[in-house]
């Protein structure tokens, strides 16, 4: 399974800021009239190898970590796939 974690809304984003500075420095986005980019937001990729009798018991145990351990609730939300 996947974990996709990423900061909450209005969550200051520094690495997200500091690409996107670097990439319009650079002249690789933001070029009037060619392709744009913007609100570049950063977030991390957790896998886990999960073993369980059912996708929902899978999918809850996977939940409780990132409740407990992987995620910090007060800045960042989390979505699990199945892969």
């Amino acid at each position: 399974m996947q974990v996709l974690v990423r900061l909450k809304e209005g969550v200051l984003d520094v690495q997200g800021k500091t690409i996107e500075q670097s990439l319009l420095s650079s002249g690789l986005i933001g070029n009037e009239g060619g392709p744009h980019a913007s609100k570049i937001r950063v977030g991390k990729v957790i896998e886990l190898d999960v073993e369980a009798d059912t996708l929902d018991s899978a999918r809850a145990l996977v939940s409780n970590l990132c409740e407990r351990v992987l995620v910090n609730p007060v800045i960042e939300t989390f979505e699990i796939k199945e892969v």
